[in-house]
């Protein structure tokens, strides 16, 4: 275990600067969630029920959006992939909140369809400003980063919301992402090995062939190139996703595990403090939690080698269940210590393994479906966790989840087992 990985990572200024640029530009959408629910209770006088469905609307169009964003980027570059959502983030938020409801859940898909690919456009740009040796620690610094922001974006948001009327919020809410996308374009973080500012700089012309077609795109072009237009789709589109392994389905599973158990294990806190009249006492629980994940994140960047993302979930899914059976807040609080401090290790390990098995010129694509895959968890485990506190009691959301986690771990160790019994076959 290696510390001083984080000085010698924070002493390099463009990594500096990235990491700060995408906490800034985390915080107007870690705000919007509570914001909006509010403006749908308050301003709207509608129901929670549907709040949670213009969180869902947003959270399809992210699920949607983030592999073609992904891809916009690898194929156009960062600044012209960028442009549509400094345009849409300014635009849709700031006519949403003069929108009657039944107008503003369509146009929450279209905001989270040209939502600003932070999360994605970051992870890549660290993948190649930083040597393979100190991706873990570069990932896992970016995701302590996202827990300090998703720790004070909604509190900054329930402030905003009662010193202002919500329709200003959510207008600078808009007016605020429009403008991180403005700042990212201008810093303009390099996505690919050979561009300014990535770890091993290359001469232009190498960085010329590079942005015309990839190694993979050629091959698959002159092997179709005499075939009928049927034939040369099929190659295309096999050409586009070839990148798609095992080992990959694997992580995206892990990926939306963590996504389920971290909104499931959500909602169960708000139910079992509910249930106990504690409600008030919430930001101690979510305090403990963020915390925990804080440490993990920065005792598993400074490890020698990495951990399989399906391990972590797992332990993370199988010690998130005794959350359930907790009969006080301080104990809830102790209680969501352990798998907190796996949160921010398991979505660090998915997203390093995801810059291991995948080539740079498909890893803004790759990075946009890890993102779907997380945004798709999280979606799930929200109502799931739901149905399981309301037919039979908060402990319940925190048992389902967790044990979805353990299983989804099972059949991915399995998938990549049986594709590695197969390969060793193969070559005997």
């Amino acid at each position: 275990m290696n510390f001083a990985r984080y000085k010698e990572l924070l002493g390099v200024p463009q990594v500096r600067r990235l990491l700060l640029v995408a906490m800034l530009a985390r915080f107007p959408h870690s705000a919007a969630g509570v914001l909006l629910t509010l403006h749908v209770v308050g301003t709207l006088q509608r129901g929670y029920g549907a709040a949670g469905a213009v969180a869902a609307a947003i959270t399809v169009g992210i699920a949607v959006g983030a592999p073609w964003r992904g891809r916009r980027v690898d194929s156009s570059g960062l600044r012209a992939a960028l442009v549509p959502s400094v345009i849409a983030e300014a635009v849709i938020w700031c006519t949403a909140p003069f929108l009657p409801y039944e107008l503003l859940v369509p146009v929450a898909v279209l905001g989270g369809l040209f939502a600003l690919p932070i999360f994605s456009v970051v992870r890549q740009s660290l993948g190649v400003m930083v040597s393979a040796e100190q991706r873990r620690t570069a990932y896992a610094l970016d995701s302590v980063g996202t827990e300090i922001t998703f720790m004070v974006g909604p509190a900054a948001g329930v402030v905003l919301a009662t010193a202002l009327p919500s329709t200003v919020g959510l207008v600078l809410i808009g007016v605020s992402s429009s403008l991180a996308g403005v700042f990212l374009m201008w810093f303009n973080p390099p996505t690919r090995t050979g561009h300014r500012g990535s770890f091993v700089h290359e001469g232009a012309d190498d960085v010329e062939c590079m942005e015309e077609i990839s190694p993979a795109e050629a091959k698959a072009s002159s092997s179709y190139a005499g075939a009928n237009a049927v034939a040369r789709l099929f190659g295309r589109a096999r050409s586009n996703f070839h990148w798609i392994t095992p080992a990959i389905i694997a992580v995206l599973g892990a990926a939306a595990g963590s996504g389920l158990v971290l909104s499931g294990t959500d909602v169960g806190i708000v139910a079992l403090l509910r249930e106990g009249d504690h409600v008030k006492e919430l930001g101690l629980v979510f305090l403990f939690w963020c915390a925990a994940s804080v440490v993990g994140g920065l005792v598993y960047g400074a490890l020698h080698r990495p951990v399989s993302p399906l391990l972590l979930l797992a332990a993370m899914g199988a010690l998130t269940v005794p959350m359930g059976f907790a009969h006080d807040t301080w104990w809830l609080a102790l209680l969501s210590v352990p798998p907190g401090l796996l949160c921010a290790p398991t979505l660090s390990a998915a997203t390093e393994s995801v810059a291991s098995l995948v080539a740079e010129e498909r890893r803004g694509e790759a990075m946009g479906w890890y993102g779907s895959a997380l945004t798709a968890g999280s979606a799930l485990g929200s109502p799931l966790a739901g149905v399981a506190i309301d037919v039979v009691g908060p402990w319940a959301g925190f048992a389902l989840v967790g044990v979805l986690a353990v299983l989804l771990c099972t059949a991915g160790w399995t998938v990549r087992g049986a594709r590695r019994r197969r390969v060793s076959g193969l070559a005997r």
